[in-house]
Formats: structure tokens, C-alpha cells, sequence
């Protein structure tokens, strides 16, 4: 390919919106261009090195018996109300005004499941793996950092269909491994975490993640014992708060000025993980108490995990006053104005000596012991993890850190199979649901995430394997030197040839402009053809990864590249 004919809109400076080093370089490096908030159009470079990340997801997923569908964005509403996940979407789902009652489809569950309803009937019939890559449409309120969140966006999603559990057991592992392969093929470094299925629903459900600081994921992680979670579902070993001997009886004391768990304890000199913390959520409708140390922060997924609802969010400021007869800052588990029900954080679990508000504005009560004196229906891990705590593995201090969520996959059971009539016969003729899978893999990420692990100062650092072209001829002076042209050119068909496609540099521009643009793109192989070099029967190949600069005898080209990709 001649680059003046091939569509490279390259850029010199940094577009001001652009953050994150994937996002600058896709737009700098010509492979995408915004239309809207969320909305990229993939120019020819950019659609190329997608279209690599595309073949070898159907590789892999070919490879575990993976059967390609196209399924329509277009889905009636009424399929995805049966699963109750048009309310759970909310404004993330795009409804579209329209005659037939159709919607963007977010994802494929509802639509995999209400195939699987009209066409598989009997356990001999599976287990079947379908996927497709295809386009999703998620009505982000805040799209951001390029391709990483969009509003419009390509994915690979599977969903695996078994007539046992132990049938989906394997279904999953195959993904699993089939989701190593295809992140080690692409070169990119990393890890796996235990999360939670959220709206999906489903009893297992593991991340493939990058770690980065823009990731709008968090994790705990420990690389040398292996620990990996998402910050969602993470757990680490804290010393439960316990009981102190001799303590006194309960006493309510004046706290006028306190209306903090620092300010109580800084105030009173108190051990803050003492110092229970009362947070007051509205669960499925129902003002609910859950007690914590002080020093804890609730974990949202948690709570949502344990009551098994998304219909979970913090209680405002007059919905507490009626229940308690207090203000945030004096909220307690004794002398509630209302019937509520408490939970407390397993930290928690027979501790006394505690310190609680009273729910008495400015009145707090000490020496609680929480068997004695409270009434608590359960305990339950309701915090969220923090960084330096011990892992559960090894014992080590876990590092908290950004992350990119590059695949998920879940054990979704027969949540789907149930709600749209996907049954089966089993082997002994009893009707039961389909369990299923589901599986997916973010395109655009992978690609941004590759840039994100590979670039530095002066570009994209493409590997072998994604690189749009394997090999950058640089012509210099190409349009004045008849030479240097005959060279180019049979330089380009002799490799082409050997199957390498070749980017060849014959536009009318300066040296410096288009090395400067051939490191930018990031080939990972330069040749640079002038009539200096010639003249001494040397040409110049430079190593993009490393900036290794070689002179060689241009009779030798074919046989050094050749080696490189092994061809």
C-alpha cells in the first residue's frame, strides 16, 4: 500500500479532551475520529488493526466449538421485559421512538435465550457455545477516555447453553482459557478477578483486567500470592474489634460538637474502630440500619449481593429524621423511633465497648455491647476493602488499584432460560430450564488497552501480531529519486509476496516529517530507502520497539525480515 493513497489523517499536537495515552494516540495516530460524545467512526488504520483483534477472537472462540451468529440491535421490548431488565437498564438502554415498541439492544441474553426457546428442546441438543461480534448500544450519561467508554461500541459476546451444572462448569472453563489465550495473543499483561454479576445475575462471575491508572475499575491485588478481586466482592484478614474485659455498663453521653466519627473520636480520645458507624440505606423500598466500624466504608455491591436486589441507595436526610428521630451524625442501633431492621459488619460479631450514636441529636451512647444491647437480624462482610490489609492467600499487604475491565464472564444459571420458556428434556424426559453462560470481550478496549501497554513518547509500539503493517518503508526524497523509487518499489512487491503487507512512504514530505509520522503509527518494522545510503549500497532498518538502528546491504533486506516475522 502507497501511503499518499492509503488515509492516515495524522496529528501533530494533543487534542485538548484527550486524557488518557490510548485516546491521544488513536486520534494523533489517525485511527479514529469522534462524531459525537461516546460516538467514533474507525478510519482505515485503525479498522485494520480491529479487524486482526476480530480474528483472533473467532480463532479462539472457534476453537471451543464457539458457533457465530448476527443478531439484530433491533430487539422488541417485550423480550426484555419478561426478564425484568428494561427497569433494571434504566436510562442506560436506549428506547427509540418507534411504532413496533423496539430498543437498542445492550447485550444478548434475552435474544440468545428466546432462540434457544424456539429451537433446542432436548439435552441431546447441547451443550452449544453461540457467539457473535457485533455492535451494542449503551446510553452512557458520561462517556469518556476514547473508545473505553462509549455509547456505541464493539463486542464479543457468547453465551453457552448445558443441560447440567456440570455441563456449564466446563463451558465456563473453556472460556476462561479461550479468554487467556486471546489476551496473551493480542500481548497484552493481565489479571483475573473474582466480581460480582450485578444485574446479570448468576452464581460465578470472574474480570479480565488491566491494570491503569485511568481504569474506572478497582481492584485488590497482590501479584506474588495471586490474589486478584474486584473491589466490589474483595475480602481481606482484619482482626474482628472483640470484646474488652470489665466493660462497663452502657452510658449515654453529651457529644454537641461531634457529628463525625473523626470528631467523636479525636474529641473523646476513643479508639475509632470502636466507634460504630451507622449507615442507613433504603433497601427494595425499606429503610434498613447497617452497623460498621468507623474506620469502614460500605460497600455497595455487597449489600446489593446480600439482600439480593439492585433496588439499593443511601437514604436521604428526611427519610432518616422520620425513622430515627435524628440527624446523620447521632443514628444508632438503640432507642430507633420506628421498627427498622440492623445488620452489622462481621467485624463487628459479639463485640462490646462500643460507641454509637443515640439517636438524640448530639447525644451518643458507650460501652455498647452488641449482643447485649442491640437487636441484629444478621452479619454479613459489608465493607470495602483497603489497601496495606492482609491477603487472604498469603498474608501480604494488598496493593488497591485502577483497572480496565477488559472480558467478563458469568455463570448465569437459569435466570434468562426461565423467564422466556428455554426448556429441555432431560435424559429422563423431565422438562427443566437451560443453564447458560454468558461471555464478553470489549473489541475497541482490547486495541486501546494494547497502545495502553505499548507506546511511548513518540508513538503506538505495535506487536507482530496487531500490527497493521508488518513492515514501514520510508522513501526519502521517493518523488525526486528515480532510484530510490526502483528500490521502494521492489522492496514492496518482493515482500508482499512472502505475504507481509507493506506501508510504503512515497508522499512529497521532508525526512523529519515522515519519520516522525512513521513513529507515531508505530509499524514495528522501519526500512528507510534514500539515495545517500544507496550510493554506499546501505540501507537503514530500524527496530520501532527498541529504536535499534541497523545499515545493511540492500540485497539482505528480504532475508533480515523474513527472519523477524519468521515467515
Amino acid at each position: 500500500m502507497y501511503q499518499s493513497q492509503f488515509f492516515i489523517p495524522t496529528l501533530k499536537e494533543i487534542p485538548n479532551d484527550a486524557q488518557m495515552p490510548s485516546h491521544q494516540l488513536m486520534l494523533r495516530a489517525g485511527l479514529i475520529r469522534q462524531i459525537a460524545a461516546g460516538v467514533f467512526s474507525w478510519l482505515p488504520l485503525g479498522y485494520k488493526v480491529l479487524k486482526k483483534v476480530q480474528d483472533i477472537l473467532r480463532e479462539e472462540m472457534d476453537a471451543i466449538g464457539g458457533q457465530e451468529f448476527l443478531l439484530p440491535a433491533l430487539n422488541p421490548k417485550e423480550i426484555w421485559e419478561q426478564t425484568n431488565r428494561v427497569e433494571a437498564m434504566g436510562d442506560v438502554m436506549f428506547h427509540i421512538k418507534n411504532r413496533d415498541n423496539l430498543i437498542l439492544a445492550p447485550t444478548h441474553e434475552e435474544i440468545i435465550a428466546y432462540h434457544a426457546s424456539q429451537s433446542v428442546k432436548s439435552y441431546k441438543e447441547v451443550p452449544q457455545i453461540w457467539y457473535q461480534i457485533q455492535n451494542k448500544f449503551r446510553n452512557e450519561p458520561r462517556p469518556k477516555s476514547g473508545v473505553m467508554r462509549g455509547r456505541q461500541f464493539l463486542m464479543k459476546d457468547s453465551y453457552s447453553l448445558d443441560a447440567t451444572e456440570e455441563g456449564l462448569d466446563i463451558s465456563y472453563e473453556k472460556h476462561s482459557e479461550a479468554y487467556h489465550k486471546i489476551f496473551n495473543r493480542c500481548g497484552i499483561k493481565f489479571f483475573v478477578v473474582g466480581a460480582s454479576s450485578g444485574a446479570m445475575g448468576g452464581s460465578k462471575s470472574q474480570e479480565f483486567m488491566v491494570e491503569n491508572p485511568f481504569g474506572e475499575d478497582t481492584c485488590a491485588v497482590n501479584y506474588e500470592s495471586g490474589y486478584s478481586s474486584n473491589i466490589e466482592v474483595a475480602i481481606s484478614k482484619v482482626e474482628p474489634v472483640g470484646r474488652i474485659d470489665n466493660c462497663p455498663e452502657i452510658e449515654k453521653f453529651a457529644t454537641p460538637n461531634a457529628k463525625t466519627i473523626k470528631e467523636l473520636s479525636e474529641q473523646f480520645d476513643l479508639p475509632v474502630e470502636r466507634c460504630a458507624k451507622s449507615v442507613v440505606y433504603i433497601i427494595d423500598s425499606k429503610p434498613v440500619l447497617i452497623l460498621m466500624r468507623g474506620i469502614d466504608e460500605l460497600n455497595e455491591s455487597k449489600v446489593q449481593s446480600y439482600f439480593a436486589t439492585n433496588q439499593v441507595r443511601p437514604a436521604d436526610e428526611n427519610e432518616i429524621l422520620d425513622v430515627f428521630g435524628a440527624h446523620p451524625g447521632s443514628l444508632g442501633p438503640i432507642n430507633i423511633k420506628k421498627q427498622i431492621q440492623v445488620f452489622a459488619d462481621k467485624l463487628l460479631l459479639d463485640a462490646n465497648g462500643l460507641i454509637s450514636g443515640a439517636n438524640e441529636d448530639g447525644q451518643h451512647f458507650k460501652n455498647i455491647d452488641i449482643e447485649r444491647d442491640c437487636k441484629i437480624e444478621g452479619y454479613e462482610d459489608f465493607r470495602t476493602v483497603l489497601a496495606g490489609e492482609a491477603d487472604t492467600i498469603s498474608g501480604n499487604p494488598l496493593k488497591v488499584v485502577n483497572a480496565i475491565e477488559l472480558g467478563h464472564i458469568f455463570k448465569l444459571g437459569t435466570k434468562y432460560s426461565e423467564a422466556l420458556g428455554a426448556k429441555i428434556l432431560d435424559e429422563n424426559g423431565k422438562e427443566k430450564p437451560l443453564i447458560m453462560g454468558s461471555y464478553g470481550i470489549g473489541v475497541e478496549r482490547v486495541l486501546a488497552c494494547v497502545i495502553e501497554q505499548n507506546h511511548d513518547e513518540n508513538g503506538i509500539i505495535w506487536n507482530k501480531g496487531l500490527t497493521p503493517f508488518h513492515v514501514h518503508i520510508l522513501g526519502l526524497a521517493y518523488d525526486k529519486s528515480e532510484q530510490v523509487q526502483k528500490v521502494c518499489n521492489e522492496l514492496k512487491d518482493q515482500l508482499e509476496e512472502l505475504g507481509l503487507e507493506i506501508l510504503l512512504d512515497d508522499r512529497k514530505e521532508r525526512p523529519g516529517f515522515k519519520f516522525k509520522d512513521a513513529d507515531l503509527i508505530g509499524i514495528p518494522v522501519q526500512v528507510v530507502i534514500g539515495d545517500r545510503g544507496l550510493e554506499e549500497n546501505k540501507v537503514e532498518l530500524k527496530f520501532r520497539k527498541t529504536g535499534e538502528k541497523i545499515e545493511i546491504s540492500p540485497s539482505n533486506i528480504i532475508e533480515s525480515l523474513t527472519k523477524f516475522y519468521e515467515v
